[in-house]
């Protein structure tokens, strides 16, 4: 069975940043997409960043150029690396396996102006 640990969450400054972490518990990570999702309080959940098995990435529009996902297979771990954060990516933020349909805990990240 799947599970996904986040981590890296907190509170910081608008410009600055902060590496969201999630962590598998077997090795999938491998050869399998993994995405990061976010929802804001009172929004819908909406897609951050994608990551192919073998690294292809691609990147919602509002984060382009701010964040980046990458993965360590070695370490069953994929990582959102956020810069220059501003107010409107206060969110919780989700790993997603999509071939599982699995979902992680959610970490919360709360950027202030």
């Amino acid at each position: 069975q799947v599970q996904l640990v986040e981590s890296g969450g907190g509170l910081v400054q608008a410009g600055g940043s902060l590496r969201l972490s999630c962590t598998a518990s077997g090795s999938i990570f491998s050869t399998k997409a993994m995405g990061w999702y976010r929802q804001a309080p009172g929004k819908q959940r909406e897609l951050v960043a994608t990551i192919t098995g073998g690294g292809t990435t691609t990147y919602a529009t509002s984060v382009e150029g701010r964040f980046t996902i990458s993965r360590d297979n070695t370490k069953n771990t994929v990582y959102l690396q956020m810069n220059s954060l501003n107010p409107d990516d206060t969110a919780v933020y989700y790993c997603y396996y999509y071939a599982a349909a699995h979902w992680g805990q959610g970490t919360r990240v709360t950027v202030s102006s």
